[in-house]
């Protein structure tokens, strides 16, 4: 078995989420080694509070190039975005930063394989996540045939996807590798950064800087789908571990509770986007998960308006 780490790219307005998805981490999974969280330097202070033997809080600045650099907070009311400049490249926002992020964990990680949770995540079923992701072959989710080449979105990133990877070639409608609690190889990670400098002669970092409408997701899965010695080493699925509410309606409790009872007894995880301005308060009540007491337990599907009944999980 390969070891497995898990990774969250996140930043001071999800910390509440964030507080969501560590305390359902330290409640229901098993099997991997460190939790790395990457945030901007200034929010260091901020998360340190949820630092562990076992999660590990990364300034944004360790894994990005030096030549890129972060807006001063007190000049940000420039944009309400945060903003990273460079002499490279035109100013980059927070959104894609998380993306570059997300791949330099990867690279950097002492792990063979890397589960990326990102902060509107949350775990509600005992998993093992060593158990799913360390195994001989990397699991790759796919959507089939879901992206038209008039996706407002998608077919965008699609297209940048092609550049950065030197594909001349486009099918539509297209696979959709965009997904929650998504599985990376890290010696695939490394050969897909290693396609986008042949491609394009320029760094991964540089690149996805002067390209900025791109989905990190979308990147690795089509290039494991256009390269037969890794998409071998991958075990493809249409199954999704995590049960995802997409779009932007917010959800309320009952809606919340509904949401959960659809989850099949393969999903164990949850995403409600943040988006949708669902109150956190809701769905901490739902879950039953309290940052003041890491002890207190989360509901599963089969407990959802039972919790009198319901028992804390011995962890391992």
């Amino acid at each position: 078995m390969h070891s497995v780490a898990l990774l969250t790219a996140s930043y001071a307005k999800d910390i509440e989420r964030f507080s969501l998805l560590s305390d359902s981490i330290d409640t229901w999974l098993t099997g991997y080694t460190r939790h790395y969280v990457l945030v901007n330097d200034e929010d260091v202070p901020l998360f340190e509070p949820f630092a562990s033997d076992r999660r590990v809080i990364v300034p944004a600045s360790r894994y990005l190039p030096k030549w890129l650099f972060a807006l001063p907070p007190a000049l940000q009311f420039i944009s309400k975005r945060r903003v990273w400049l460079s002499l490279l490249s035109s100013p980059v926002h927070g959104w894609h930063i998380q993306q570059m992020l997300k791949i330099a964990g990867v690279l950097n990680a002492p792990e063979q394989r890397v589960c990326i949770l990102d902060s509107d995540n949350l775990f509600f079923r005992a998993f093992d996540v060593g158990q799913y992701a360390g195994g001989e072959q990397t699991p790759l989710f796919v959507t089939r045939k879901a992206i038209g080449a008039d996706h407002p979105l998608h077919g965008l990133w699609l297209r940048t996807v092609d550049q950065l990877l030197g594909f001349t070639e486009r099918a539509f409608p297209a696979d959709d590798y965009v997904g929650n609690a998504l599985v990376w190889d890290k010696d695939t990670a490394r050969a897909m950064t290693d396609a986008i400098k042949s491609a394009t002669g320029l760094s991964w970092a540089l690149a996805l800087c002067r390209k900025k409408k791109f989905s990190e997701y979308l990147l690795y899965g089509n290039f494991v789908a256009n390269s037969p010695k890794h998409l071998a080493a991958h075990r493809v699925t249409e199954d999704s571990i995590a049960v995802s509410h997409w779009d932007d309606t917010p959800l309320d409790r009952p809606s919340i509770e509904a949401l959960i009872r659809t989850a099949s007894p393969e999903q164990v995880a949850l995403c409600i986007q943040s988006y949708s301005s669902t109150s956190i308060d809701d769905i901490r009540d739902v879950f039953q998960l309290s940052s003041r007491d890491r002890r207190a337990p989360s509901l599963s599907p089969d407990h959802v308006g039972d919790a009198a009944e319901f028992e804390v999980p011995t962890r391992s």
